[in-house]
């Protein structure tokens, strides 16, 4: 229990940083990036299920954050990764790490984006070592260490 508690904290903590962001959280790029981002945390572990796609999909539209974005935009993005991911995971996911690593000039969208990964990573109550693993990755591609998110 006190792993899941303080999973949450960190979760919550990240969510209220990144909603005082906000209104700096407009561009394309951290749009695209954050799409991006959830579907390869939801397909971290090299298949997405219809479950976890509409699991996803519902956090990404009621995250205020992300309210900056028309959720039908939101959504079509993140399906096309997923559909991306889903064809050929090892492709697709080297194109999403592309797309994530366009955010390295803007450290505070790219630190964003980290912290998207996060909190959908965890927000089923546990943060697994496939989607650590893929969270990591992308730090590399932003240039973010790994070590700043306990990753």
């Amino acid at each position: 229990m006190a792993i899941w508690n303080q999973l949450k904290q960190s979760a919550q903590g990240m969510q209220t940083q990144l909603v005082a962001k906000k209104n700096d959280l407009k561009s394309g790029a951290f749009r695209d990036a954050s799409m991006a981002m959830c579907a390869l945390v939801a397909a971290a572990d090299g298949s997405i299920d219809v479950e976890e796609r509409r699991k996803v999909a519902a956090l990404i539209t009621s995250n205020e954050v992300l309210s900056n974005f028309a959720a039908d935009d939101l959504r079509a993005r993140f399906e096309d990764y997923c559909n991306k991911l889903s064809a050929d995971f090892d492709f697709g996911k080297v194109g999403v790490i592309q797309e994530i690593a366009k955010t390295k000039k803007k450290p505070a969208e790219a630190r964003a984006v980290i912290q998207i990964g996060i909190i959908i990573g965890g927000a089923d109550g546990t943060f697994d070592e496939h989607e650590r693993g893929v969270v990591r990755e992308a730090c590399f591609a932003v240039g973010i260490s790994p070590q700043e998110f306990d990753l």
